[in-house]
């Protein structure tokens, strides 16, 4: 057979550099290799000062192979056999034009599957990487709050009416929050970032104390009380936001966070600043039923501030009469909120 060894000049692609390092891998882990391949290999590294690391990278990933479970090889094993019966049927043509040094990087990578032992084979061995070491859902009903301590020391509070969706890889940690909002304190972990994924946006950090609050009255909203976080909202990397400590964002406006802090909630309050009427309602009815109606549209937009206990609502039925026009008007169960006369 003629000699196979892959030549890279020295301006290659650098996206190539991790395929070219398997390739090389993979080789000497196959079959003994001759003197003149170890020559080749020699060469290879010398051409580019990264080329050690990129293969150093593979050998130290391979190695941990040695922690899989044998369960989950033989799963993986029959999970992988309608993928390697299809990539048989194009081995042939896979191998030559490997060797001929014109495959693309996708056969190659194919071609390497098929070369590896055993049949969990690379694959497996990625199938295995990307999948989560811890999954779990939380939820709150409403009214109700929940402390979560997660497996890497991360803790969460759930708010009421909340859902959280948490994933911890090897190598990242990701929690979505399709409703409601949670204060995340982060055990920092440089190696494994940590995103929260709330509609269209995310929220990356490594180790801080952050509030996210995802419901559907309003733009998502991040605020900071140790540390620094990025937002990214749905325009991408060119959109992101770097908040420190005291800071809030929310519909791309970034502001002070109020003195109430970045999660009242979490002492049994709500905090209502400038906002309508008909919102103050819906944020109440989050934490339990208000039997408050309002109909008038004037009404409903009258602007309300305040810190309220949203279990104590006499509290807050006390206060409207006092600092807006309006009066309380019972209709059989309801209670309508009315302009005054």
């Amino acid at each position: 057979m003629t000699d196979h060894s892959i030549a890279n000049p020295p301006d290659s692609d650098p996206d190539d550099l991790d395929d070219e390092a398997l390739n090389w891998f993979v080789r000497f882990s196959d079959a003994p290799h001759t003197a003149h391949t170890h020559a080749e290999f020699q060469r290879w590294l010398a051409g580019r000062p990264d080329r050690q690391a990129a293969y150093v990278r593979w050998q130290a990933d391979w190695r941990q192979m040695d922690a899989f479970p044998l369960a989950g090889v033989e799963q993986l094993r029959r999970q992988l056999a309608q993928d390697k019966a299809a990539a048989a049927a194009r081995a042939e043509d896979g191998r030559r034009a490997w060797w001929q040094g014109l495959l693309a990087p996708q056969a190659a990578l194919a071609a390497v599957i098929l070369s590896l032992s055993g049949g969990g084979g690379y694959l497996a061995w990625n199938h295995w990487q990307q999948q989560p070491v811890f999954a779990q859902s939380f939820e709150t009903q409403r009214g109700q709050q929940l402390n979560v301590e997660l497996p890497d020391g991360s803790r969460l509070r759930l708010d009421t009416a909340t859902r959280v969706e948490v994933s911890l890889y090897r190598q990242r940690r990701e929690v979505r929050l399709p409703e409601g909002q949670a204060v995340f304190e982060v055990q920092g972990d440089s190696q494994r970032p940590f995103d929260v994924l709330a509609g269209d946006t995310k929220v990356t950090v490594v180790g801080t104390r952050f509030s996210v609050r995802h419901t559907a009255d309003g733009p998502v909203r991040v605020a900071v009380e140790e540390g620094k976080v990025r937002v990214t909202g749905a325009a991408g990397e060119s959109a992101a936001v770097l908040l420190t400590a005291g800071q809030q964002v929310a519909g791309g406006a970034v502001a002070a966070v109020a003195s109430s802090g970045i999660a009242p909630w979490r002492d049994g309050r709500i905090t209502l600043d400038n906002v309508p009427l008909s919102q103050a309602l819906v944020e109440f009815e989050r934490y339990g039923p208000t039997r408050l109606v309002v109909h008038d549209p004037a009404v409903a937009a009258l602007r309300v501030s305040g810190t309220f206990d949203p279990l104590r609502l006499g509290n807050f039925r006390q206060a409207l009469v006092k600092v807006l026009p309006v009066r309380l008007q019972e209709t059989g169960e309801q209670t309508e909120i009315v302009a005054s006369p």
